[in-house]
């Protein structure tokens, strides 16, 4: 009988090693197909198969993917992160295989056209233009009036994507984009839009399934980096119901009614206003506490609909789980990062994570390659969850040496 695979696109560099991990535990052998498979340490290891294919061309993936067909049962494709999902429903549309609806996930990942068609459909989203160049950047702000939030119609983790308070940045921040700094996959256009004030939620979905609602806490302004999540967050019945309502609507307004998806919200005067919907799982840390608070294993769910099988997503227990991200405060020379294995000893601590090393420059960017690390714990209540976390970030330390400026010796 011919081994059972799974085949990924990309690997993703945190949540990767978790679908490759859960694959295995379902019997499935997991190959990660990658333009550079060694970009990822858990494929870097040897311990998981990768094949190294250009996976920014259809045709070669479907080539290595019948070829793969040739020798084992190709259970199902899936993939990690918005810029190759697109390409893994149109392989499951070409071999018959579970997948997500690609004309979908591409029209969701132009956030200008996902905001036309949310706004079509009735679901509250913030006023928005788009614009080519920076005069009609300029003019579209004038347009909704200050504060707008300025993003590129294209990407992920908060990558240039600013709040500007005064024309001023709003100038300065478009010169950046549209200066050679920020990275354009498509020609350059931007997206100008009401900035919506309020608590921020993330919702994340299976189908048409709510799985969970998070509270998240964001760093400094004026990015929008992360900095804590908490599940579930604390709502009212009627607020529960409501953001819930908002998150389907956008759902069937955006056609994603096969797989996983997630939502971000901030509960402004009017109520829920959905900022973004992301049409596939999201990464860290939306899995690891979904498993916590309700022992839901999203990953695992998700794999179970990609090889045709259904999914159960029954909560096996009511916990509360957070969510850390360190987050520096300054750029320059990480001398030392301590503390990790006095965290990891802390009662409730699920999880704790540095992503680099001392010696590393440290730039930020005003987006999520801004953390170095996360922490992740768990309890039955609230404020034991709140005082754990505190605690083992309390424990954690690092020193960064400001960078030189010119004259200094």
């Amino acid at each position: 009988m011919a081994r059972r695979v799974l085949i990924v696109i990309e690997g993703g560099h945190r949540i990767g090693m978790l679908y490759v991990q859960a694959a295995e535990l379902l019997g499935l052998h997991p190959i990660t197909l990658s333009a550079d498979p060694a970009q990822y340490d858990y494929i870097a290891t040897g311990e998981f198969e990768s094949i190294r294919v250009d996976t920014g061309n259809l045709d070669a993936l479907i080539g290595e993917c019948s070829r793969l067909r040739a020798t084992y049962d190709v259970a199902g494709i899936t993939g990690v992160g918005d810029l190759f999902y697109a390409t893994v429903g149109k392989l499951c549309r070409y071999f018959s295989l579970p997948g997500p609806d690609p004309i979908s996930i591409e029209r969701c990942c132009d956030k200008f056209t996902q905001r036309q068609l949310l706004a079509e459909a009735g679901v509250p989203v913030p006023a928005f233009r788009v614009a080519a160049n920076a005069t009609d950047v300029e003019s579209c702000a004038a347009e909704i009036g200050l504060p707008v939030i300025i993003k590129p119609v294209e990407g992920t983790g908060s990558r240039g994507v600013r709040l500007c308070d005064s024309l001023d940045e709003v100038a300065e921040h478009t010169s950046y984009l549209l200066g050679g700094k920020h990275i354009w996959r498509s020609p350059p256009r931007i997206l100008v839009e009401e900035y919506a004030h309020g608590p921020y939620y993330s919702v994340d979905t299976m189908g048409n399934e709510i799985v969970g609602i998070a509270a998240g806490e964001f760093d400094r302004s004026p990015n929008f980096v992360i900095r804590q999540f908490t599940l579930p967050a604390l709502l009212t019945n009627d607020g529960y119901r409501r953001i819930a309502d908002v998150s389907l609507g956008s759902l069937r307004a955006l056609g994603l009614c096969w797989g996983p998806a997630n939502i971000e919200l901030r509960w402004t005067k009017l109520g829920p206003v959905v900022i973004e919907v992301n049409p596939r799982l999201a990464g860290t840390p939306d899995p690891q506490l979904i498993r916590l608070a309700y022992g839901v294993d999203l990953i695992s769910e998700h794999i179970k609909l990609v090889i045709g099988e259904g999914c159960d997503l029954h909560r096996r227990h009511c916990h509360t789980a957070a969510a850390r991200f360190l987050v520096p405060d300054r750029d320059g020379i990480l001398d030392r990062i301590d503390g990790a294995r006095q965290v990891a000893a802390v009662p409730g601590v699920a999880e704790i994570k540095l992503y680099v090393k001392p010696k590393t420059p440290i730039v930020r960017r005003g987006d999520s390659r801004d953390w170095i690390g996360h922490v992740i714990v768990a309890s039955p209540s609230l404020a034991e969850t709140e005082a754990i976390l505190q605690h083992a970030s309390e424990l954690i330390d690092w020193s960064i040496t400001p960078f030189r400026t010119v004259g200094e010796r």
